[in-house]
Parts: structure tokens; sequence; C-alpha cells
């Protein structure tokens, strides 16, 4: 049996592979520090959790959600306050918004990390 972590490892690298049509979309805007000279990455391993995009620099993580079921999100509040315990912020996106509206989406992206 493989450790937590290379299974988590090995998870993430799978998501790469098989991204969501929002996932691409929105990676081709963030890659290669195109928001505030910011590195990015995606599906990326945080403890026992893979995040969709991560700024580890800025601790800033970019989730974007489909529909949810119930158990879904109670697993997704659970996420949250362990990732937001460990400094993290989190900005949601559904996938839609990312779809319809990419640059105002970037545009949050862009503000928040004015913030941090």
């Amino acid at each position: 049996m493989k450790p937590k972590a290379a299974q988590s490892m090995e998870r993430a690298k799978a998501l790469r592979s098989n991204m969501t049509e929002a996932e691409k979309k929105l990676w081709q805007r963030l890659r290669k520090r195109q928001v505030q000279g910011c590195k990015f990455r995606r599906q990326f391993s945080i403890g026992a959790y893979i995040v969709d995009f991560v700024c580890l620099e800025k601790r800033l993580i970019v989730e974007l959600d489909g529909g949810q079921h119930k158990q879904q999100a109670s697993y997704d509040s659970v996420r949250t306050a362990w990732l937001e315990a460990n400094n993290f912020c989190i900005l949601r996106f559904w996938n839609n918004q990312v779809m319809q509206n990419t640059d105002e989406v970037v545009q949050a992206i862009f503000n928040k990390l004015s913030q941090a």
C-alpha cells in the first residue's frame, strides 16, 4: 500500500490529465505568471487535499465548482476549514462563470492577489 502523499500526488497527476473545460480555460489565463507575475500550480496537493489552482507565494487557492451533492458540500466545508486554518485564502467560482465570464473571474483573482 502506498503512503498517502504518494497516492495524493498520483491522483493530482491524473486530475491534471483530465481537467474540465472550465479548468482548461482558466489554466490558459493563470499559467506562465500571466496574473500579477504570480506562479499558479494546477491540481496541487496540499495536506490531504487536492486544490484546483494555487499560488503558494500568496497562499491563494482558486476552486471551480460544478453541480454539487450534499455529501460534496459537507466535504468541501471540512476541507475549506482545514485550508483556511493553514492560512490559505480560497476563491470559488462556478464552472459556468469561467466559461461565460472568464475576464471577470481573472479580474477577481487579480484583485485578491493585489490584497495579499
